[in-house]
């Protein structure tokens, strides 16, 4: 009993320690480095590297001779060779041992060709895993504005609750009075409960978003997840560089830039690989061998004796020059020529893919920013209005129409200012990540 009482408080004490750890609200940096340690797309990049490190393992190994041992036995029947290295009129037996190497001397610098095509690979899967987590650090972002999005429309959506419940309680105390008629309170009533839909609504969006970011981050349930607003007073709205700027900072740091110029090297080097066909090959090899022999139904001479005897070291050497392979090698070697120029190509396609990428997410910038000072001035501005109309018509003054144009452009106002901000704060993060920070 005592056991059971005690498994029970263990498992509570760390479900409670588990339940307070996912309530920790989550900064953006804490989200990218998880993603990151988590990410299953991180992961299978990091295994292709990995495999690309057992290739270039192997290239380097071919430099070293091989090794190997064998053994047979054959039957003979009719006439075979004989333990005097004779031809004999009769069934025989022959046990062969042997232990040989072979040594490639030289193979048109094809190995070392192999190593160094090896190496280029992989810094180039390397540069794939860092483009992978690059995109996953731009996801995570995405995902992460969206929720901070989502939690400022909830405020506005609470905030016109708030708004429309004062109103419904102050127009009651004005109908128990006799002031008003019930028309306008029911009225009032409606928008409250229309404003409660659009809340509901706003908290739907952001299930849904922060479900996104959980399911990114490979968390097994998106309950208790929060995020930190980062502080945006500090994001001056001058502090752009220019598109040429980024642009040169990019070309040198950027993953996807890196990975298609080892690729375009690894091209030439392929050229070097298929021009090997043209040149001699020479290799070494050696060994040991010894054999047993054995008449059948006859004495021979004994086991131990006769592989002594036999007992045979060797060496040799192979020369192999190609005179004519049907054009094999010309065509692999025009073959690896176009691949080459196909690699050049695509290359300079990426260049001006993110030359493009940068120009977009520049000028996406800049109307954010603009968008992002007007709505501010738009929802000051709008505020005032409100809270001039919401005093007039509790004065008396303005009629309901007024006042909820007034407070529906407080809103809409609000909203955009939200949006603006959270928008100008992803592409500045965007930019900074073109420019390797």
């Amino acid at each position: 009993m005592d056991r059971l009482v005690a498994l029970m408080v263990i498992t509570v004490m760390f479900a409670t320690i588990a339940t307070a750890q996912q309530s920790t609200p989550w900064s953006l940096e804490s989200c990218v480095q998880y993603a990151l340690d988590h990410n299953l797309t991180v992961k299978q990049s990091e295994n292709a590297v990995a495999q690309r490190e057992v290739e270039l393992n192997t290239a380097k190994n071919s430099v070293w001779p091989a090794f190997q041992a064998n053994a047979s036995q054959n039957f003979s029947f009719g006439r075979g060779i004989s333990e005097d290295n004779t031809y004999v009129s009769s069934n025989t037996a022959n046990t062969s041992f042997g232990v040989g190497g072979s040594l490639n001397l030289f193979t048109g610098f094809r190995v070392k060709n192999s190593i160094t095509m090896g190496k280029l690979n992989l810094e180039a899967a390397n540069a794939d895993c860092d483009k992978t987590k690059e995109d996953i650090r731009i996801a995570v972002t995405q995902a992460y504005m969206q929720i901070l999005y989502n939690m400022e429309l909830c405020k506005v959506a609470e905030l016109q609750i708030v708004i429309d419940s004062t109103q419904v309680e102050r127009l009651t105390i004005l109908r128990d009075a006799g002031k008003i008629g019930p028309a306008e309170v029911s009225t009032r009533k409606s928008t409250l409960a229309q404003s409660r839909v659009t809340l509901t609504q706003a908290r739907n969006n952001l299930r849904i978003a922060i479900l996104d970011m959980t399911q990114l981050l490979e968390l097994p349930s998106p309950e208790g997840f929060g995020v930190v607003a980062p502080d945006t007073s500090l994001l001056a709205p001058d502090i752009l560089s220019s598109p040429e700027q980024i642009f040169e900072q990019a070309v040198a740091v950027r993953p996807a830039v890196k990975a298609e110029e080892m690729r375009t090297q690894a091209a030439a080097t392929n050229i070097k690989l298929a021009q090997a066909g043209w040149w001699p090959t020479l290799s070494m090899n050696g060994g040991l061998i010894t054999d047993y022999y054995a008449l059948l139904g006859r004495t021979s001479k004994g086991f131990a004796s006769q592989l002594a005897d036999n007992f045979s070291p060797y060496v040799g050497f192979t020369l192999n020059v190609p005179i004519f392979n049907r054009l094999e090698t010309r065509n692999n070697v025009q073959k690896a020529k176009l691949q080459l120029e196909s690699q050049q190509l695509q290359s300079e396609n990426v260049r001006k893919a993110l030359y493009k990428e940068i120009q977009q997410a520049y000028y996406n910038a800049v109307a954010a920013r603009e968008k992002w000072l007007s709505s501010g001035v738009a929802e000051a501005s709008a505020r005032q209005n409100f809270e001039l109309s919401e005093a007039l018509y509790e004065a008396g003054k303005r009629t309901s129409t007024e006042f909820n144009e007034a407070k529906n452009n407080y809103l809409q106002a609000a909203s955009n200012l939200a949006q603006a901000r959270c928008e100008y704060f992803y592409q500045v993060q965007l930019l900074e990540l073109y420019r390797g920070n």
